[in-house]
């Protein structure tokens, strides 16, 4: 097909329907070439004395890889060995699904050095967001 058959723009407010149509396309592609059924939820949770979340862990498993896809602690448990306490149970149930590579992104005011005191290390970094922030792409492999 002949590109002059298309018309191409840009726009910072997409509409809901083409974002769909784009989010739909994509996955139809994807789960037809790759085996995305075997991808699962997981999820670690504090809580306090009255059941409230005071903190959570929330990522997926596919094969041999966990991914964590957001950590997260109440600012006033900070500090107190939550948030290590949130990984260890997250990576351990990881384990038991057979996983033994972990990987996360993080920014540099979030907690990339808390990440490496749990044995992850830097495989990329992104540089050229405001404030001299930059995203890491962490990594913790398992033998």
């Amino acid at each position: 097909m002949n590109l002059r058959a298309f018309s191409f723009s840009a726009t910072d407010t997409p509409s809901e329907e083409w974002l769909h149509a784009v989010d739909a396309g994509l996955d139809q592609h994807n789960f037809a070439v790759a085996p995305l059924t075997e991808v699962r939820q997981l999820a670690a949770f504090a809580t306090g004395a009255t059941g409230q979340v005071a903190g959570g862990a929330v990522g997926r498993t596919w094969g041999k890889c966990c991914e964590l896809l957001q950590l997260w602690v109440a600012s006033e448990h900070r500090s107190q060995g939550v948030g290590s306490h949130l990984m260890l149970e997250f990576e351990a149930r990881a384990r038991t699904r057979g996983c033994s590579i972990f990987y996360l992104t993080t920014l540099s005011f979030q907690a990339p050095e808390f990440y490496r005191k749990h044995g992850y290390n830097v495989l990329a970094e992104i540089t050229g967001y405001p404030k001299g922030i930059v995203k890491y792409l962490m990594h913790k492999a398992e033998a």
